[in-house]
């Protein structure tokens, strides 16, 4: 683990100081996993002894939020009121604004005080991230709250016929009660590191709909209310077994690789001037490489208490089992095998990326990406890497779309080409994720600009001159589809007339005017 002061002090409880002291781990670390293992046996208790008919949705609700309020102030203490003040705020203008509006008001006010509370964490810790800190849950509340606006929007406010499929899947048609809100916002399965769901399937969840509207369907019996008794529920035994071994293993490897390839070695002045560039950017995939566990960890875990409370059946797999992934926040597979960048970014943070399509990308009439990845660096803080991370990957992403789109499909004519393709974008892949996601580790302006400087800027170059280059391509290969299809056929006539050594129709422009057909002979008027 990250290496703290002997001084820090956390906001939380201090009841399990011995412990942080007998393990050497921070405090907050020791609060957060403490808080995550109890969530663990908690939901297996919800899905066991609070479920119908032993208890009704309303106990249900109200047992969500008191374990949820006290693990956030065991963890974090009175910055707690934070996390409690927005969804207190955004529930009032549920209340009051009209639903046309609603989506804006949240919107506003939940990344203005997000924004606020990350400057102050800046002064706050000066660049010491700790590993859990109240800015965590806020982001997730953040998520929730205007995720739940702007589908309420959809609900009340648009026409059906406006919506998009899943806009009108997941639309909410009736504004949610206030403990509703609260559950949704503050339950203890997600509020301390999310994920994010829709409020639709939460409420199911709640009210025992969710494996019914999931697995009835398949079986023929779903058919509203009648069929709710008909398929019985899932064990996610296998699947949170499964889960928790993962987590294990991201914890070991977390614990050794870590210490093994420090990200701030990067940017050490004595390996940057003396260590080859090859050196240098193998270090720099290895070291991004070793931080990725500890998200696995956290991600992972919290998959796995939503499923042992019985939340999270998407449906059945190809092989036939119930598959339990619905709200996983990431696919460590399809990250380490992903062979693009949109292929990474899709099995990364996945429950993120719902939220800022769902909210931006679906919604903005133009420069989706740019704006996309703007909203999302403003979600994750005001520290200058993330903005320097998320801006780097909007020529990037430009510059690989236009790659696939445009030499993918010839290199598809063999199975060895296409193996070799996908081996080599794989790499490229991987090393431009290391470039983008550095900054984002390294959060300040120096030594970002020094890791760029020993990379030569290399990505950056690249991706300007790929976009560029595929531009103007597309542009010529636009400009020629837009000739006139009566252009085309009488210029083609003319190149055959003059290899065969006749001489060509004349075909000077003629005036411009409705075009008229008669006797195979073109006239304009």
């Amino acid at each position: 683990m990250e290496e703290f002061p002997t001084s820090f002090k956390t906001t939380g409880s201090k009841w399990l100081l011995p412990v942080s002291d007998l393990v050497g781990f921070p405090l907050d670390q020791v609060n957060f996993l403490a808080c995550q293992l109890f969530a663990l046996c908690a939901a297996f208790c919800f899905r066991l002894y609070l479920r119908p008919p032993y208890a009704n949705p309303l106990l249900r609700h109200a047992v969500s939020i008191l374990f949820g309020l006290s693990f956030i102030t065991f963890c974090f203490g009175w910055y707690a009121i934070h996390i409690t003040l927005l969804v207190v705020v955004c529930y009032w203008i549920l209340v009051v604004a009209d639903t046309r509006n609603i989506h804006r008001y949240t919107l506003a006010v939940a990344i203005s005080y997000l924004t606020v509370c990350q400057v102050s964490r800046v002064f706050i810790y000066s660049y010491g991230i700790l590993s859990t800190d109240f800015s965590g849950p806020l982001m997730v509340i953040t998520q929730k709250t205007t995720m739940l606006a702007f589908q309420i929007h959809d609900g009340m406010s648009r026409n059906s016929e406006d919506l998009t499929a899943d806009q009108r899947r997941l639309s909410v048609v009736s504004k949610p009660s206030l403990i509703e809100y609260f559950s949704y916002n503050l339950n203890f399965l997600s509020v301390l590191v999310g994920p994010c769901s829709h409020y639709n399937d939460y409420v199911d969840f709640i009210e025992r709909r969710h494996v019914q509207r999931r697995l009835g369907k398949l079986s023929g019996t779903w058919a509203g209310h009648n069929g709710f008794d008909k398929v019985p529920d899932p064990s996610p035994m296998a699947a949170v077994t499964r889960k928790l071994a993962t987590c294990v293993v991201c914890m070991v490897l977390y614990l050794t690789l870590t210490k093994a390839f420090p990200i701030t070695y990067n940017v050490d002045s004595r390996f940057v001037s003396e260590a080859p560039f090859l050196t240098r950017l193998s270090y720099a995939f290895l070291s991004i490489q070793a931080a990725r566990p500890k998200f696995y960890f956290a991600w992972t875990l919290a998959d796995a208490i939503n499923n042992a409370a019985g939340y999270g059946v998407r449906g059945v797999d190809q092989t036939g089992h119930v598959s339990w992934d619905l709200i996983s926040n990431l696919n460590i597979w399809g990250i380490e095998t992903a062979t693009s960048i949109k292929a990474f970014i899709d099995n990364w943070n996945i429950q993120t990326g719902v939220w800022l399509k769902t909210i931006c990308y679906d919604r903005a009439p133009r420069y989706r990406t740019a704006l996309t990845f703007i909203l999302s660096a403003l979600w994750h803080g005001v520290y200058p890497g993330y903005y320097f991370t998320f801006i780097t990957a909007i020529p990037i992403t430009m510059a690989a779309r236009g790659v696939r789109r445009n030499v993918r499909p010839y290199l598809l004519s063999s199975h060895l080409v296409k193996l070799g393709y996908d081996v080599l974008t794989w790499a490229a892949t991987q090393l431009t994720i290391t470039y983008v996601v550095m900054p984002f580790l390294l959060l300040a302006v120096g030594p970002t600009i020094q890791f760029y400087r020993s990379m030569y800027f290399h990505i950056h170059i690249i991706s300007i001159l790929t976009v560029i280059a595929l531009s103007r391509r597309n542009h010529q290969r636009d400009a020629v589809a837009e000739i006139p299809e009566e252009k085309r056929q009488r210029r083609d006539v003319a190149t055959s007339s003059s290899s065969n050594g006749t001489r060509p129709p004349s075909v000077y422009p003629r005036p411009q005017g409705q075009i008229q057909t008669s006797n195979n002979n073109v006239k304009g008027n």
